[in-house]
């Protein structure tokens, strides 16, 4: 396994890869699509204030350099930098705006079992002999590269060759975002989202927004049903690929040969 497996999305997307720090599929209100009121006016005072405070900064201290073995199958201290890092930059950001402080060893452990949850995954693309079309990586290509917001694969693999990272090794590694993602979805099975399901996620994200101090209505600015119908499609779609992803991870590391160095 490469030592920056899953680095693509990291370094396209600005710290959102395929491990992340919650449950897979496990998303935000803001992070559904579905839009929600903007701050008031004159709290900016406040927002920039809190800008202007130092965040923490990550421990990667003591970390060893074979951080855990899955399989025969190491992952380095490398990867684990790397991973956490991004992982710690948006649980700090969030930390500043609560004001809770980061429990570091609690991110060191979710970050080692996400990397080996990953690697459990890739191992389990190869057993079952699951492989990526051309079409199937191209695809992919292009939704890293419109995530990214750059304006094609040559800009892409200029921007990923910055962090030292090949193209050889690049390509290797959207090839295997491709097998696990056919992977979780013949676990997963059908995502179509039911009616009720899709207006209990509506619910909840509105009932979010008046606790957080927002308005109901039309007024708020708060999208209509179908107006959201979309986005609360795809949330639904990747709660249900979540599961799937963590249920199957727990199967595979039940049976598997995983030690943990942290």
């Amino acid at each position: 396994m490469s030592k920056k497996q899953w680095l693509v999305g990291l370094v396209l997307a600005g710290s959102v890869s395929v491990a992340g720090c919650g449950a897979p599929g496990e998303d935000t209100p803001a992070e559904s699509g579905v839009q929600q009121e903007a701050p008031a006016e004159g709290s900016g005072d406040a927002a920039e204030g809190d800008s202007q405070q130092e965040l923490p900064q990550p421990d990667l201290e003591g970390i060893p350099e074979v951080v855990a073995e899955v399989n025969g199958e190491k992952i380095l201290r490398e990867e684990f930098a790397t991973s956490y890092e991004g992982q710690f930059q948006q649980v700090a950001l969030q930390s500043q705006q609560t004001g809770q402080e980061v429990d570091q060893d609690q991110l060191k452990t979710r970050t080692a079992d996400t990397l080996i949850g990953n690697e459990l995954l890739v191992q389990e693309v190869q057993k079952r002999g699951i492989t990526a079309s051309t079409e199937e990586i191209d695809a992919s290509w292009a939704e890293l590269v419109e995530s990214s917001g750059l304006g094609s694969r040559e800009e892409a693999l200029a921007a990923i060759a910055e962090q030292g990272i090949d193209k050889a090794e690049v390509t290797s590694q959207v090839e295997a975002q491709v097998g696990v993602d056919k992977l979780i979805a013949e676990e997963t099975g059908d995502t179509t989202a039911t009616e009720a399901e899709l207006q209990s996620l509506y619910e909840q994200v509105k009932a979010q927004q008046a606790a957080a101090g927002g308005q109901e209505g039309e007024e708020s600015g708060f999208p209509t049903f179908e107006e959201a119908r979309s986005a609360l499609e795809e949330q639904v779609k990747g709660q249900k690929e979540g599961a799937a992803a963590e249920a199957l991870v727990t199967t595979l590391r039940e049976s598997a040969d995983v030690v943990v160095h942290l």
